[in-house]
């Protein structure tokens, strides 16, 4: 599935939807909204591999660190209020 979002042009206070789309859905639905020119769409692909690989890198390192007391830590509960 993917994920777009739209976006209300600027004029007037701006409304966000996010929709998911079937894939075999999403070019028609790309195609349709392109038509409407009060929508501003916004394609949100994605991290990229190495993004993701980066971010799995720091994700290590920190967690390296907090196990050898060099940087503090943050208890899971907290975390999962959060969300």
């Amino acid at each position: 599935m993917n994920t777009i979002t739209l976006n209300r042009p600027k004029r007037r206070q701006q409304q966000r939807v996010v929709l998911n789309v079937a894939s075999s859905k999403y070019n028609f639905l790309m195609e349709l909204l392109g038509n409407f020119n009060f929508v501003q769409v916004e394609n949100n692909e994605g991290d990229t591999r190495d993004e993701i690989i980066a971010n799995l890198k720091e994700a290590a390192q920190s967690l390296k660190l907090i196990k050898e007391g060099k940087l503090i830590g943050r208890p899971a509960e907290e975390l999962l209020t959060e969300l």
